[in-house]
């Protein structure tokens, strides 16, 4: 099984721009096909150029992945299958210089704008790292954070930015 370990943060204000000013970040359009307590089934398609199938399980800080390609002609398809809206969003990434770390920054699009989410994915649920200034608080494990909660919920959390 793999395994992904991850935290979520809200963004504080817009200075991680700078360190990806020559970025156009990668288009994400992704939507959910099963979702339930601690297990759901993803499909994103990646700059309209190829498509991933994610299965996670498990809920907060560490969760089972399971990732598999399939052709973009059949994610278009399942895409009318889908629950919930699409969830459309540019992604960019902030190299954090320490042990090879970036910071993924999920500026959402549609229904979703103006909200604005990062990651750190790490290699163990106890690595220590220094967090930039501009990740504001961690959401890690609250759950109308999740991906699958904003392609499901009528409306999104509320603007973080100050």
């Amino acid at each position: 099984m793999g395994i992904e370990i991850e935290r979520k943060f809200r963004i504080v204000d817009d200075q991680w721009r700078q360190k990806v000013e020559d970025d156009d970040g990668r288009r994400i359009r992704q939507f959910y096909l099963a979702v339930r307590d601690g297990f759901s089934l993803r499909v994103r398609i990646l700059d309209e150029a190829r498509a991933v199938m994610t299965l996670k399980t498990g809920a907060g800080l560490s969760r089972g992945e399971y990732e598999y390609e399939i052709p973009l002609d059949e994610a278009r398809e399942l895409e009318a299958s889908r629950i919930g809206r699409t969830v459309e969003k540019r992604r960019y990434r902030v190299d954090l210089g320490a042990d090879g770390l970036v910071v993924e920054v999920d500026v959402f699009e549609g229904a979703l704008a103006p909200l604005v989410l990062a990651e750190i994915e790490l290699p163990a649920v106890d690595h220590a790292v220094e967090l930039p200034d501009w990740l504001g608080p961690e959401v890690t494990g609250e759950g109308a954070y999740s991906n699958s909660s904003l392609a499901l919920a009528e409306a999104p959390p509320l603007p973080q930015q100050s």
